[in-house]
């Protein structure tokens, strides 16, 4: 294409590159770069690790910095506030500031049951052997004891575990070194330490958990989680563990009537909660007795004001704790709600029926698998009602021809 008259003869003006454009590629250098976070792959969202590698898979690789996981406690909160440990001995090994907030038990308590860190050569994950091929007459026999609908099936990976590695894995038959766990910097709110007065001005939110988020706000601000902050200060995060939310050693009566009076006050309390988490680098893992809510409702309300929401289904006391078919489990894994940030589409699991069961040493979720049903006394049955239902049926069609006969 030839050049414009009015440019024959002027000097040449030097231009920027055809291709150059106002927008810049976001370069991973500026991320914000703390020890023990990564940004996630789906969305760029800073995680952190929750201390249970199968839960991190099931978030989707970890949990998302800003965000409030919930966990549905189980009726004895065994398993519940295991994870609640994991989630805490994570922090300490990755040098992150705690806020532990309790109504029953102290914090230090808490904070004194935390598992040790083991070492990675212990927790990495063996490949699934693969059947080995023999014409041994044994062998054989063996085989032909699986019915024929299921020897040709692959074997199924029931651990739920990422290519990458992220987190740490910890020993729950041993308990944190106090060397290990007085390095790392923890901030306590029990709430029979902090006496609280009756509100006079008409609110939501009850007097313990204002109380509680008016402390975490304090954290926040004095140690710098703040996003206000200027990047020239070192970064850090702060993991925040709620134990045990709307049970009435908080004052709440959510789970003592079925139409209480502050019906709307963990919700309310939910909302400033997330509210002051997405300005800052802090992540919340909060625990509520779900099974004393009576309002399902409510229930729902609360799991939709928190961006992760799981539920622990524990066998013990229930006839499955003694039916063998569930032998291999502690209990089942409900996903209640999944993480949508930054994108139009959920990161749902790839597994709905999920099971949690305790190791010797290890707290782990996979994926649930029941094995089928080939015992002896079963196939007998079956081979008995096989051969009354031919026999019924020879007697029949003996008696129809012989009618027949009959007829001629």
């Amino acid at each position: 294409m030839a050049a414009p008259v009015n440019s024959v003869g002027k000097p040449s003006v030097e231009r920027p590159p055809f291709n150059s454009t106002s927008f810049q590629k976001k370069t991973r250098s500026k991320l914000i770069s703390i020890p023990g976070t990564r940004p996630s792959v789906q969305n760029g969202q800073l995680l952190v690790s929750t201390g249970v590698t199968s839960l991190d898979y099931l978030l989707g690789g970890g949990l998302a910095v800003g965000t409030v996981l919930l966990i549905e406690e189980d009726r004895f909160d065994s398993y519940s506030r295991m994870i609640l440990k994991y989630f805490l001995a994570e922090g300490v090994v990755c040098r992150h500031e705690l806020f532990v907030a309790a109504a029953q038990d102290n914090p230090d308590d808490i904070l004194q049951e935390l598992p040790a860190p083991i070492l990675d050569d212990v927790a990495i994950h063996k490949p699934v052997e693969q059947p080995r091929l023999s014409c041994e007459p044994q062998d054989n026999l063996d085989a032909m004891k699986i019915a024929w609908r299921y020897q040709n099936l692959p074997k199924v990976q029931s651990a739920l575990a990422s290519s990458s590695r992220f987190g740490h894995y910890y020993d729950v038959s041993k308990t944190m070194e106090p060397e290990i766990r007085q390095a790392a910097k923890c901030h306590r709110f029990y709430l029979p330490e902090h006496p609280t007065q009756s509100s006079t001005t008409h609110s939501h939110m009850i007097e313990p958990y204002s109380a509680v988020l008016k402390s975490l706000q304090e954290v926040i601000q004095r140690e710098g989680f703040d996003l206000s902050t200027p990047m020239s200060v070192s970064r850090n995060i702060l993991r925040v563990g709620l134990h045990s939310l709307g049970s009435a050693l908080w004052g709440d009566d959510l789970s003592c009537h079925d139409n209480p009076r502050h019906g709307h006050a963990l919700t309310t309390f939910l909302y400033g909660l997330r509210a002051l988490l997405r300005s800052s680098l802090s992540v919340a893992v909060v625990t509520v007795p779900s099974h004393l809510i009576q309002d399902r409702a409510l229930m729902g309300s609360i799991t939709r004001l928190c961006d992760n929401a799981i539920a622990l289904e524990s066998f013990k006391g229930s006839e499955r704790e003694t039916n063998p078919l569930y032998k291999d489990y502690h209990g089942l894994l409900h996903v209640r709600q999944v993480p949508h940030l930054n994108c139009l589409a959920s990161q749902l699991p790839d597994h709905k029926d999920l099971a949690f069961k305790l190791k010797r040493k290890q707290f782990s979720i996979e994926r649930l698998h029941l094995p089928p049903d080939l015992s002896e006394t079963v196939s007998r049955v079956s081979r008995g009602e096989l051969a009354g239902a031919a026999a019924v049926a020879s007697a029949c069609s003996s008696g129809t021809s012989g009618n027949k006969h009959l007829d001629f």
